[in-house]
């Protein structure tokens, strides 16, 4: 008899979401921030080096691990191809008609051939009280506390203080990522569940949006 198989839940170490703070089993406080993106490359030679150097300065005087994270998808162009076909069939128009075909047509040949990739970037900001750790590596890393250390918030400082800290923490590298031109915004709590479902669900994800524009 197949052993029973445990809920995904088990292994997410996330206890709650509240007033945009990810409290995380068994310990730690987490605040995801959006950031906006800056097109490099069209940047001058001195501009770069500015940002470079900008960046650099914010990094170092941190005096607390954070960690950036890219969510890359690829783009599911489904959705807008039904409502092309749904237009199409309204169209009374013949050569709108033919046109509006034509231009479906080609968006999904074009998207099966190259797939198109929207990219999404964050900082994740920590706080496990008064005994920190150096930055790990990847997300999860980053997201989740070490097993090592299960100190609490709330054990050394309390949990209002805890809570305060990690304020600071977020104000200082937003402060810190607007002088290099960057706007980051804390998630709201219905975007953290958004964020952590696309992550642990990246196919249920796109199967689900594709029936809900079919309902409409």
């Amino acid at each position: 008899m197949p052993e029973p198989t445990l809920p995904t839940q088990q292994f997410v170490q996330v206890k709650d979401i509240k007033d945009g703070i990810v409290y995380l089993k068994p310990s730690g406080l987490r605040q995801i921030l959006i950031v906006s993106g800056v097109n490099f490359d069209l940047k001058s030679e001195m501009e770069q080096e500015l940002i470079l150097n900008t960046f650099q300065n914010f990094l170092n005087a941190l005096d607390f691990p954070v960690q950036f994270f890219v969510h890359s998808r690829k783009v599911n162009v489904d959705s807008y191809i039904e409502r092309m076909r749904a237009r199409e069939a309204e169209e009374t128009n013949q050569l709108l008609k033919i046109q509006i075909a034509e231009y479906a047509a080609f968006i999904k040949s074009f998207v099966d051939e190259n797939a198109i990739i929207s990219k999404t970037f964050f900082v994740i900001v920590p706080y496990d009280g008064a005994s920190l750790e150096k930055a790990a590596t990847g997300f999860l890393g980053a997201l989740f506390p070490s097993k090592k250390k299960p100190k609490k918030p709330g054990e050394d400082v309390g949990l209002q203080e805890s809570l305060r800290q990690l304020s600071q923490r977020v104000t200082e590298v937003t402060d810190g990522l607007s002088q290099i031109g960057l706007r980051a915004v804390p998630l709201r709590d219905e975007e953290l569940v958004e964020l952590f479902y696309n992550l642990y669900n990246p196919q249920l994800t796109e199967k689900k949006k594709l029936d809900i524009a079919r309902q409409k």
